[in-house]
């Protein structure tokens, strides 16, 4: 069996305003950072054979964390980028509904098939990441252990592909979480959903 580890990209200034990211190349914050270090924790008992990542630099920053505490490269491949939201990019939730309304309206009746103006469908984005986690997992080893760092809608629509399970959608997948996966290169299995217990631990170990 081959594991597979999807861990989306620290926290960002973005995220904590609420702003939608899609592509746009939004740095780490400070916490982001510290969530990185967190996690490439947590990882060292997984003997990653191979750090995989999406190009824009929070994801990248975060998987070079996860690397170098293996003593490996972060190898990037835009294939894992966020979706591109086109108008939405940069806005919060309220102001896109507020400025766009019919496009939320199609959005939200289409998930997978709509596009936004000047952006992809959730479709696109699926086919290229999936396209890429099918590369990565033909060409590791057996009993390989890979990490592969992107971003939430990213993550999710990849799951929605292996799994078809619609629950997923709305489930939460907080920054620097890790889903767990094993397959044989047919067949998948999900071990952990988004787990964040290091990021527990980490603030558990600060207020000692």
């Amino acid at each position: 069996m081959k594991r597979i580890m999807l861990i989306r990209h620290g926290q960002t200034d973005w995220n904590m305003e609420e702003r939608w990211q899609g592509n746009t190349d939004v740095p780490l914050n400070a916490e982001g950072l510290t969530q990185a270090r967190s996690v490439a924790t947590r990882l060292k008992q997984e003997k990653l054979t191979a750090v995989y990542s999406s190009d824009l630099a929070r994801a990248k920053v975060t998987a070079d964390v996860i690397a170098e505490a293996h003593g490996l490269t972060a190898q990037a491949d835009p294939r894992w980028r966020e979706l591109n939201l086109g108008v939405f990019q940069g806005l919060t939730w309220h102001e896109i509904k507020a400025r766009y309304p019919k496009e939320v309206e199609r959005m939200q009746t289409n998930y997978m098939g709509y596009a936004t103006p000047k952006g992809e469908s959730r479709q696109s984005m699926q086919d290229r990441a999936y396209a890429s986690l099918v590369e990565i997992v033909a060409r590791e080893p057996e009993a390989s252990t890979t990490a592969i760092v992107s971003h939430g809608g990213t993550i999710r629509v990849v799951l929605l592909k292996l799994f078809q399970e619609h629950q997923i959608e709305k489930r939460s997948i907080s920054n620097t979480s890790v889903t767990t996966l094993e397959t044989d290169g047919q067949t998948w299995r999900l071990i952990k959903f988004a787990d964040t217990s290091h990021l527990v631990a980490a603030k558990d170990h600060e207020s000692l």
